[in-house]
């Protein structure tokens, strides 16, 4: 295990080292979430609000964290969230995310507003997801579901929740925008930190030339330094479910609808065809003060019937994940944790955050008195006041 690995007992220790590693920009965008963060703590606040109720002198001498999916065993029930910009925090590392997991036998979604050609991580890490943000008329949005479908995609996950940018003011205190802009106050957080200014961007410039974002539409996006980019990223205001319905009758596999809170939301996308959903509140990055998608897990798991529910948003231990499964969660991505993780290590880093939570939750699993995945209900659960 390299040394930068040996002493990382949690996923929670990999943020303070991404934070020495990265320029304060890189790092806040990753870190950061809207306005005043109300919902980033909610997300985490709500994975107590739940104690649990183990039973005991169960054999579980031959437990497993298996969990199928659209077709797919995979072998534990998280996943890695789609995460724009992650080849900002290592080289290639849409890449590095991908086939870790690939490796470690879970599922990741590719972001679309990741900075590496969608079929480079296909060819690279065959079974990724493709995570779609929606372009503003019907023949873009065609025309990209096209290029991903020829690339080999079979999951799609289309994101929902960002009808505007969101109000991240943490962006503009720590020196970050979109467009990135140079600056000197840039250059100093660059040439302050010379391993990721050789290791990822120089690196990234000398091999594939200045970023650009790669995977918004079914043509290159915008360079990262571009004033195009947020005319890119602009006019989704007017899209609504009809679109979901035209996609639907497009793409012939698993179709996800991810940034889901409400009940009704969750019974319109089973009606118009989802194959699943993502209880989302894009982690705290879009609408400050959304309920955590812990609160309302259950009740959209109860509103749907049996069709899969996945969830996002703060997790960070095996017991985390072992909670929402008890909820009723098919599925659970983790988002930051993994990118702090690619940040200090790359894809070495991200495979020990794989098997640290894998280990939790084998281990957790075990004290509860279950042997797989389908055996955790909410009898397990108690609520548990702050």
């Amino acid at each position: 295990m390299p040394s930068a690995l040996s002493n990382i007992l949690a996923l929670k220790d990999f943020a303070p080292l991404a934070q020495r590693r990265l320029p304060r920009p890189i790092h806040g965008y990753v870190a950061g979430a809207a306005e005043d963060n109300v919902s980033l703590r909610r997300n985490q606040d709500a994975m107590n609000a739940h104690g649990f109720v183990p039973r005991v002198l169960v054999d579980v001498s031959r437990r497993t964290q298996q969990q199928p999916l659209f077709g797919t065993t995979y072998a534990s029930p998280f996943g890695i969230a789609p995460m724009g910009l992650a080849a900002l925090s290592a080289y290639r590392g849409d890449i590095a995310l991908a086939k870790a997991a690939r490796e470690a036998g879970i599922p990741a979604i590719l972001s679309g507003s990741s900075l590496t050609p969608l079929e480079d991580v296909a060819q690279a890490a065959p079974g990724t997801w493709f995570q779609a943000y929606l372009p503003g008329d019907e023949a873009r949005i065609l025309a990209l579901l096209q290029r991903v479908r020829r690339a080999g995609y079979e999951t799609l996950v289309v994101t929902v929740d960002i009808p505007v940018s969101a109000n991240r003011e943490n962006n503009v205190r720590n020196g970050f925008s979109t467009p990135l802009r140079p600056s000197l106050r840039l250059a100093w957080e660059g040439v302050s930190h010379p391993r990721w200014l050789l290791g990822t961007f120089a690196k990234t410039l000398w091999r594939h030339g200045m970023p650009h974002f790669e995977n918004s539409f079914a043509e290159r996006g915008a360079p990262i330094l571009s004033s195009n980019v947020l005319r890119d990223f602009s006019h989704r205001d007017h899209l609504d479910w009809s679109f979901v319905e035209r996609i639907r009758a497009f793409w012939p596999g698993p179709l996800v609808i991810k940034g889901i809170l409400s009940v009704a939301d969750a019974v319109k996308a089973k009606a118009l065809g989802a194959d699943g959903i993502v209880v989302s509140n894009h982690g705290g990055r879009q609408l400050d003060g959304a309920v955590a998608p812990m609160q309302v897990l259950a009740r959209i798991v109860d509103g749907v019937g049996g069709m899969p529910v996945m969830v996002d948003g703060g997790f960070q231990r095996g017991s985390d994940v072992l909670k929402a499964l008890a909820l009723g969660a098919r599925f659970v991505f983790v988002g930051r944790p993994f990118n702090h993780a690619l940040a200090v290590a790359g894809e070495r880093g991200v495979a020990h955050a794989i098997e640290l939570l894998r280990a939790e939750i084998d281990r957790n699993m075990a004290m509860l008195g279950v042997t797989g995945c389908g055996q955790l209900d909410r009898d397990l659960l108690l609520p548990t006041p702050p």
